[in-house]
């Protein structure tokens, strides 16, 4: 089956998108890194081995929005906090292996998305895990039978984030693929380029 990397994007609205950064740098120029940032990853994850779907958030705007291009499809994140609307994305997703991915890794490159998908070969869910503690990809073999309790109970945007999700998936067949640094803060952008170890192993 097809494979599909869903990235989940906001629009680049001063305010509304990256606030802790911009409250290190300034909103406007927040909302202009995070604009650029995301349109050069969209452009670099073009690959023949999978199909993009952009999942924009708010819903209306990002549907019409003239920020993403226009030649790819586009699915409205909804409601709820950053669990709710990940767990719907990945149940609604086409069938075959999917992973999902923030715009604000700017190390994501598509041999990472490869590895990613071809540790769903062997396992169930796999996961990107971040620097911080959380994770830049979350992945499943057959996304329309994961729970509808799935990533209940995290605790978003702390270093828990991975450990209560790997928590909730308890029982399932995890793989660990490349650890990645996301951009939260300054210090998070001076840091983007300082290469981290990757583990990669198999739970």
């Amino acid at each position: 089956m097809r494979r599909t990397l869903i990235i989940m994007v906001k629009e680049p609205r001063p305010g509304r998108v990256k606030t802790r950064l911009g409250r290190d740098i300034g909103h406007v120029r927040a909302a202009w890194w995070f604009r650029h940032q995301a349109r050069a990853l969209i452009r670099g994850l073009r690959d023949p081995r999978w199909r993009i779907v952009l999942a924009v958030s708010p819903d209306r705007e990002g549907l019409s929005s003239r920020v993403w291009p226009d030649d790819l499809p586009r699915a409205g994140q909804g409601r709820g906090d950053l669990g709710a609307r990940m767990g719907r994305l990945l149940r609604r997703a086409p069938k075959g292996p999917v992973c999902l991915i923030g715009a604000d890794i700017p190390g994501i490159t598509p041999a990472h998305v490869a590895r990613a998908f071809a540790a769903l070969g062997r396992a169930e869910m796999a996961f990107g895990p971040a620097t911080d503690g959380g994770y830049w990809l979350v992945g499943a073999r057959r996304p329309g039978l994961l729970p509808n309790g799935l990533f209940q109970g995290v605790r978003w945007s702390t270093e828990h984030a991975l450990t209560d999700t790997l928590a909730t998936v308890s029982g399932r067949r995890v793989a660990m693929v490349d650890l990645l640094r996301d951009v939260d803060s300054v210090a998070d952008l001076a840091a983007v380029s300082a290469p981290v170890q990757a583990p990669s192993l198999l739970r």
